[in-house]
């Protein structure tokens, strides 16, 4: 028998897929239910991960009192984070909620919030924290190689959202453009656009590289394409007493970076004061230079071993050592990220450098 029972709820994001092949392949969890409104959005998941019929619900409170899941996995809009938390809290269950954190700072503290007052872990997964070459990154960091990080530049971002179903499959042009206009990727009111999707993984993975620290303001210019109402690509300036950060996402890249590298690359570029590093996704070697290597030289990324692989081992791992939720996936490094997102969308909006919210 699994020790963690899990259930997959909400399948408004295509990372559900994802998220539960990670589940499926845990040998101490099972999956033991999954509920979406619109039960044609799990055929997929049914098919892939052999879903029996009495598994799978079109009401998520249904779905929580028959199969009673230590864990959760949430993928809905971002829009709707916070009100899908407050809907499951209730079931005492740890949450792990696909990125971003929220919509807004105000929903995240919400969110936290609502699982405290359960006594309950909530996980911020952003696949970004799971590839070697950023793990690698974190931890040269961590052995001082670079001396202290002062700038963070972070350029990512895919051809966009609909591009993909579970495992990554493509779907066409043709059938991108008809999902466009309808799609709650492309709707403001559901938390839609670039930014919202991208500028977290930045901010919050800059954060956890930068250790923890804060910037004093934030300069955002977002895209304006014709006939959508969200942006395809944003550009944000923050100012640290270290100097200033750069972070941009787009979507509309030549290629998908999991396929072939678009230029500019996807990743990061971290500087440091006695070194800098270059960590771009998917790639086999991150690329270092020290005073010692000035003309640079490419260290392999690190072999990723349980638990620290994906976020279902992850937040096993800390509930079964008591151990508290660290790095981009906790709490404290995405609620700073979250700021960063907030007081980026104001100075869009406003058209003007804006002091960080708090």
């Amino acid at each position: 028998m699994a020790k963690w029972k899990l259930a997959g709820v909400n399948f408004d994001h295509f990372h559900m897929g994802d998220n539960l092949r990670m589940a499926q392949d845990h040998p101490d969890v099972e999956i033991v239910g999954i509920a979406d409104e619109k039960r044609e959005r799990m055929q997929e998941a049914v098919r892939t991960f052999g879903m029996a019929d009495q598994r799978v619900f079109t009401d998520y409170r249904r779905c929580l009192e028959v199969t009673r899941p230590d864990i959760v996995l949430l993928c809905p809009a971002t829009a709707r984070h916070a009100e899908w938390i407050e809907k499951v809290a209730p079931f005492d269950v740890h949450v792990i909620i696909e990125k971003p954190f929220a919509a807004t700072l105000a929903e995240a503290d919400r969110m936290t919030n609502a699982l405290q007052a359960r006594g309950k872990q909530l996980a911020i997964n952003w696949p970004l924290a799971w590839y070697p070459v950023h793990r690698t990154t974190w931890r040269l960091i961590a052995e001082g190689v670079i001396g202290d990080v002062v700038e963070v530049h972070f350029y990512d971002g895919n051809r966009g959202p609909l591009w993909h179903t579970t495992d990554k499959i493509e779907k066409t042009a043709a059938q991108v453009a008809a999902e466009k206009q309808d799609s709650w990727f492309y709707r403001k009111e559901h938390g839609g656009g670039s930014l919202l999707d991208y500028l977290g993984y930045g901010t919050t993975l800059g954060t956890w590289f930068l250790g923890g620290r804060t910037p004093g303001e934030v300069t955002c210019t977002v895209d304006q394409p014709q006939g959508l109402e969200v942006d395809e690509h944003s550009v944000v300036v923050a100012r640290y007493d270290t100097g200033l950060s750069k972070f941009e996402t787009r979507w509309g890249t030549f290629s998908d970076p999991w396929t072939y590298q678009p230029q500019p690359k996807c990743g990061f570029v971290i500087v440091g004061t006695a070194g800098t590093i270059s960590s771009y996704d998917f790639e086999p070697t991150v690329r270092v230079q020290t005073v010692d290597y000035p003309e640079g030289r490419h260290v392999p990324a690190d072999t990723l071993t349980p638990p620290f692989q994906n976020p279902v081992q992850y937040l096993v791992h800390c509930l079964e050592t008591g151990q508290a939720i660290e790095g981009p996936l906790s709490v404290e490094i995405s609620r700073i990220g979250q700021q960063i997102v907030d007081t980026a969308v104001q100075s869009a909006d406003e058209k003007r450098t804006v002091p960080l919210i708090q």
